[in-house]
């Protein structure tokens, strides 16, 4: 399976590696429902997740990755270190405004930028403990055409976070810290706050 992956991966670069990352990015919000242990799981919501991720995400990383090669080329410790500032300054926060204004806007809610006001600085932040290792790794250890499929691989747990945090979180880790070591209580606390 990996063999035929990275041999489609040469000959359709785009086409593979966004559908990986689509489906890895989706598949993170399945995983966080399933860690939650929701009685049943929101396909609407891993739906919406999905269209986000195929139509913006997989995209943008596997062109943004190549711009960022063809504009400093190699790994030299210098070229790295460029690659990562701009990605963490320019793509990071544009991803994340993008997940959550797509996800709100395809749940129907009247205010689309609510959870992006709400959670977006602690998300940025939590991000930064995150991607510029995830990055680092990709930059040094990936060749381009594999780039957008090894950060797709990063992404399934980032996006395990992210549905977490737009869910029932606030965007720092210390919350889905809390919430991954308890799931069970914090349903039931939730469940008994909705009978009220």
């Amino acid at each position: 399976m990996r063999k035929i992956f990275l041999k489609r991966a040469k000959y359709f670069p785009w086409i593979a590696n966004a559908s990986l990352y689509g489906c890895l990015f989706a598949g993170g919000d399945f995983v966080h429902q399933c860690m939650a242990h929701r009685d049943e799981i929101d396909w609407k919501h891993t739906r919406n997740v999905a269209i986000v991720a195929f139509s913006f995400h997989g995209n943008f990383n596997y062109f943004w990755l190549r711009a960022l090669e063809r504009q400093f080329p190699g790994k030299s410790a210098s070229m790295i270190f460029r690659k990562l500032l701009l990605d963490q300054t320019f793509a990071s926060p544009l991803a994340t405004s993008v997940f959550y204004t797509g996800v709100s806007f395809l749940e129907g809610k009247d205010d689309v930028f609510e959870d992006w006001r709400k959670k977006f600085f602690n998300t940025y932040k939590t991000g930064l403990m995150y991607w510029p290792f995830m990055q680092f790794l990709n930059f040094v250890l990936m060749p381009l055409y594999l780039r957008t499929a090894f950060m797709g691989c990063s992404a399934f747990a980032w996006a395990t976070f992210l549905c977490l945090s737009q869910q029932s979180g606030d965007g720092t880790a210390a919350m889905a810290l809390v919430v991954l070591m308890s799931p069970k209580k914090r349903l039931q606390a939730q469940e008994a706050s909705e009978e009220k």
